[in-house]
């Protein structure tokens, strides 16, 4: 073997170790054989603790979702990227994806009136929402005999978990973590790679694929994404644990989408259910339930990727220039016909 250099460094910032190895003129099968393997160790250690975590308190400029030029931005200031039309190559993201042979869990809540969308849902998800992977939809519903018979695409099965009904849409809105935790608990994490959570009163009109993915994602919402944060509607009760600060908050993000890794989905509900706990403990209900809590959540635990509106419009709101296409979008309602309550 001939070796002309060596030099390796280790550097420490704030807790932080990198081990940085550098080879020049190696002609060693064997030396860049141990050199990969030594990579794939650290990824494999570092893939254990994924979480972007940010201090409670810190000051900074609120993040803008649109760049100068008005079109949505590439990037948040934690380097996560803004996943929109234009900033990845379907063909390229979907190929890499479909070699790791994943598994795609989604959850639908339809409870109450809500089986309503379930076809116009899972018809228009069939079209669009990772066509070509292997997908498992799991409807939870108190009333199982209204799931529609959709027909389904290869590798494409759904399952239906039967759940008791509620007198309160907040109360359907409020059990979603503690479903969504029981659910990845019963061996859901064995079963799946990625989990994605949606509103079921929506429809797709677009692809939703593998730019998507990641470790923990969320969704920028459609009427807040020009927003200043002191008009974001943050749960604003100290005594809340879903309490943010009007000085505080990068995004509003949108409770109809939230997915990621089944581990960091896992950790994500686990949490957010325990915060909810603590106040329905001391009776108070956030301003917007689960939301105002995953808005605390995302915060301090941010997302690895970000999906711009297009992921999550409404149908009530006309489309501007800066949002290029529409993928999936909440669809016009009464809400007094099919919530049981005001």
């Amino acid at each position: 073997m001939k070796l002309q250099s060596v030099n390796a460094f280790l550097l420490m910032f704030a807790g932080t170790v990198v081990i940085g190895l550098f080879y020049l003129g190696v002609t060693s099968p064997s030396i860049r054989h141990i050199e990969q393997r030594f990579c794939l160790n650290i990824t494999k250690k570092s893939s254990e603790n994924v979480l972007l975590q940010s201090p409670q308190g810190l000051k900074y400029n609120q993040p803008s979702v649109l760049g100068p030029d008005g079109k949505v931005g590439p990037l948040a200031p934690w380097l996560a990227p803004i996943v929109s039309e234009g900033s990845f190559d379907p063909t390229l993201i979907d190929a890499i994806y479909k070699q790791q042979n994943i598994t795609v869990a989604t959850t639908i809540f339809a409870l109450g009136k809500y089986t309503v969308f379930l076809k116009d849902f899972l018809e228009s998800a069939e079209q669009h929402f990772f066509v070509g992977f292997r997908v498992h939809y799991y409807v939870f519903t108190d009333h199982p005999e209204q799931v529609p018979d959709v027909n389904l695409g290869e590798e494409h099965e759904l399952t239906v978990m039967t759940v008791n009904s509620s007198s309160r849409w907040q109360d359907m809105s409020l059990g979603r973590m503690k479903r969504l935790e029981m659910l990845i608990e019963s061996g859901l994490v064995n079963d799946a790679d990625y989990l994605f959570s949606l509103d079921v009163d929506t429809k797709f009109y677009g692809r939703w694929g593998a730019e998507t993915l990641g470790d923990l994602i969320g969704v920028i919402h459609a009427w807040y994404y020009y927003t200043p944060r002191e008009q974001f509607p943050y749960e604003r009760r100290p005594e809340s644990q879903a309490f943010i600060p009007y000085s505080e908050g990068d995004y509003y993000y949108g409770g109809a989408v939230l997915g990621g890794s089944v581990k960091c989905v896992y950790q994500l509900a686990k949490t957010c259910r325990e915060q909810l706990d603590i106040d329905a403990a001391k009776s108070i209900e956030a301003a917007w339930q689960e939301e105002s809590h995953l808005n605390k959540y995302f915060l301090y635990n941010k997302p690895s990727k970000l999906l711009s509106p297009e992921y999550s419009w409404d149908d009530k709101k006309s489309k501007p220039d800066q949002i290029k296409i529409i993928r999936y979008s909440h669809i016009p309602k009464n809400y007094a016909d099919v919530r049981p309550n005001k």
